[in-house]
């Protein structure tokens, strides 16, 4: 059984698990949730090309009967009465339930059927991971894509991080075998706590036909960036600024649902300091569809920022999609992605994070050298075929060692 707390569309990560325990011959069954109407659309996209059960927990408001109301007043009245007690006194039943919204359907959901093991991810499903487990007297194993306890931002992050390390602290060790997205996060968690996760990278399958690296404009350096939500942090008023004093033509498509007027706002950036730059809005899109909609692109944007601490840490599944396209990658000099950026060579721009100079240095480069480009995308599908891709034996293969371990 595979578990997340988010949606299907939206858990790339347990959606290629899921499909991999599958094509491996297990029999598999998969828990999610569902709350975000825009998200609906790509779910739908997902379920259609896949024959494994799936139970949904819905909370959307307006769509779940008393669901999105019960589960908003649990997890308010939990986290007052964690606050009351204190952070190390509170009983951990109040802890999962005021860091998991939907703890306890999730708990229902996946305790409902028989499973020889139950394998999930996301900071709001490990809690009801574990307690499913117990409950069913079955085995459970964790994905760590993040760092979890130290991926908050805002003012409420010190008291979230805090839950979710009494959540890591009680169920990680439990656990028949932790994974995790990056080399540095698992140093992390093996720093914190002791624990050794395998590392499985944010790869992607290798497609069938390789790109076409023809480029319909050779003039127009053509960036691409995507994410569930395009909005400030992200690194995007730095590529406008980046392609203003790099005093090029170019045109940044950006795929994502946008937070209010931030589209607006970069446009709006853009007629001052960058006024040969066109701004793209795409919608989302399904995560099968992912890598093929890069392709066409010159240059993908996998920028991280320092903070929070697992924005350091982490490798974004952003600079594996651009490969798998045949499209050369702008990538963040943080610990988490330097080792991917050396690996990657003439593929990949190494900057600092928030160097703009760097950036623009980056673009200047690739737009003046239509070689220099060619080359950044032809090698980039060259390290997809290579080595970063989902079905080599040092990803995929690592998870279906581990369940068949932990099944024996």
């Amino acid at each position: 059984m595979v578990v997340t707390s988010g949606h299907l569309s939206t858990c790339p990560r347990m959606l290629k698990s899921a499909d991999a325990l599958a094509d491996a011959g297990y029999d598999v069954r998969v828990v999610a949730t569902s709350n975000e109407p825009w998200a609906i659309d790509t779910d739908r996209d997902v379920r259609s090309r896949r024959t494994w059960p799936a139970t949904v927990v819905n909370y959307r408001a307006g769509h779940s009967g008393l669901t999105y109301w019960w589960t908003g007043a649990r997890t308010r009245v939990s986290r007052a009465a964690v606050t009351t007690f204190g952070m190390a006194r509170a009983p951990l039943a109040l802890v999962v339930r005021a860091a998991g919204r939907t703890h306890d359907e999730l708990v229902r959901a996946a305790a409902a059927e028989p499973a020889d093991l139950i394998y999930g991810g996301t900071t709001g499903a490990l809690a009801a991971v574990a307690e499913a487990a117990g409950r069913s007297g079955t085995r459970y194993a964790l994905d760590l894509e993040d760092f979890h306890s130290a991926e908050a931002s805002g003012p409420e992050a010190p008291s979230t991080d805090a839950l979710v390390n009494r959540i890591e602290r009680a169920v990680l060790p439990g656990a028949a075998f932790l994974t995790t997205s990056s080399e540095r996060i698992a140093d992390a968690y093996r720093d914190r706590y002791g624990l050794e996760p395998d590392v499985i990278h944010n790869t992607f399958p290798l497609p069938v036909e390789p790109p076409d690296f023809t480029r319909t404009d050779p003039a127009t350096l053509r960036l691409y960036w995507f994410s569930q939500t395009i909005g400030p942090g992200r690194g995007l008023e730095e590529v406008v600024a980046a392609v203003g004093r790099a005093g090029i033509t170019a045109v940044l498509a950006l795929r994502g649902r946008p937070q209010d007027d931030y589209v607006e706002a970069l446009r709006d950036q853009a007629r001052m300091q960058a006024p040969h730059l066109t701004l793209v809005h795409l919608p989302p899109a399904p995560p099968d569809a992912m890598v093929d909609l890069a392709r066409g692109y010159d240059i993908g944007l996998a920028l991280e920022a320092m903070t929070p601490r697992n924005r350091q840490l982490c490798v974004t599944n952003k600079a594996f999609t651009y490969i798998l396209a045949g499209v050369g990658v702008a990538i963040s000099d943080t610990p988490g992605q330097h080792a991917l950026g050396v690996d990657l060579g003439r593929a990949a721009a190494l900057v600092p994070p928030g160097d703009i100079d760097a950036l623009a240095s980056a673009f200047t480069h690739w737009a003046a050298d239509p070689g220099a480009l060619d080359c950044a995308k032809r090698t980039a599908w060259q390290a997809a075929v290579r080595r970063w891709r989902w079905d080599h034996p040092q990803e995929r293969g690592v998870l279906l060692d581990l369940v068949g371990a932990a099944l024996s």
